[in-house]
Order: C-alpha cells, then sequence, then structure tokens
C-alpha cells in the first residue's frame, strides 16, 4: 500500500487549507484511515481518523471544531479540512491507514494501530 499526502503549504494564521491523501495497491475502502502531525522538536500526534466507512470520525483536540476529515472510497483518497488555523499548527502531517478497518475513541489515536504511513506534507502557518 502506498499513501501520498499532498495540500501543504504555506497560509496565513485564519486560513484553510484542504490536505489530501492518495492511496495505491490495496484495499483503500477497507482501511481506516488517520492524520497524524509531527511540529519541529515535538513528538508526532494525533489530529484526527475516520473509519472504513466514513460512519465514524475522531478528532484531537486541538483541531476540533476547526477541521473535518472525510474520505471517498470510489476515488482512494481521505481528505483534511482545516479552517481557522493558527501557527501552532505548523508542522508535517502524516496520513496512515489501518487494515482492519475499525477505529475506537483509544485506537484512533494510537501510531501503532496503523500499518501503512505515507510522506509528509509540510504545513505552515504565518501569524
Amino acid at each position: 500500500v502506498q499513501l501520498q499526502a499532498s495540500g501543504g503549504g504555506l497560509v496565513q494564521a485564519g486560513g484553510s487549507l484542504r490536505l489530501s491523501c492518495a492511496a495505491s495497491g490495496g484495499t483503500f475502502g477497507s482501511y481506516g484511515m488517520g492524520w497524524f502531525r509531527q511540529a519541529p522538536g515535538k513528538e508526532r500526534e494525533f489530529v484526527a481518523a475516520i473509519s472504513w466507512n466514513g460512519g465514524s470520525t475522531f478528532y484531537s483536540d486541538s483541531v476540533k471544531g476547526r477541521s473535518t476529515i472525510s474520505r471517498d472510497n470510489v476515488k482512494n483518497t481521505m481528505y483534511l479540512q482545516m479552517n481557522s488555523l493558527k501557527p501552532e499548527d505548523t508542522a508535517v502531517y502524516y496520513c496512515a491507514a489501518d487494515r482492519y478497518g475499525v477505529l475506537s475513541t483509544v485506537s484512533a489515536g494510537e501510531a501503532d494501530e496503523y500499518d501503512y504511513w505515507g510522506m509528509g506534507t509540510l504545513v505552515t502557518v504565518s501569524s
């Protein structure tokens, strides 16, 4: 399975970005999917996740209310719409896939839950 994240860039505080994660080589429609991020000098942290059919979504407190995760199983793509961006959102954003598809409130935020990872896309939010 290959995952390719895109859509990052430089944006001013208060702006918006939509990240995409395109999957190939596997059965995307059966995977739980997640976004994580890592800021310079900090550990990787959970951002958002979505179950295989989009029926369940999970968000970290840091992005809840400002971001929306979604997926298109026909296009084999997951999205993260981020609004009201803050400088503290600056990080490399990674997408990840969980082969088993079913995520829980606990497991969704655990990096070890995910089997496949893509290369990240850099989001920089200027103040």
